[in-house]
């Protein structure tokens, strides 16, 4: 098993998308740290407050993928689902 890295930005268009990021984003975390397989997860806002540099690590490729599975049907997925993510992805 190899892990899996995920490493890149989340993109808003203006304040108004930065705010639903800024509102839905400690819940996503905290939900996404407890997943089984997790290793690291950080989003942290860059120097421009409308783009987030976002880190991942999952121990495999299985739970790097019910981690997408869970993000698709949450809140977190629902609200930002529109927002532009530019991500490189390592170890599929």
């Amino acid at each position: 098993m190899s892990n899996v890295f995920l490493s890149g930005q989340l993109v808003c268009r203006d304040r108004h998308e930065a705010a639903i990021v800024a509102q839905f984003l400690p819940l996503h975390i905290e939900l996404t740290r407890a997943e089984q397989g997790c290793l690291s997860f950080e989003v942290n806002v860059t120097e421009n407050p409308l783009v987030w540099q976002v880190d991942e690590q999952f121990e495999d490729a299985a739970s790097f993928r019910a981690h997408q599975q869970r993000v698709s049907g949450s809140a977190w997925g629902r609200a930002t689902g529109d927002i532009a993510r530019r991500y490189e992805i390592v170890g599929l």
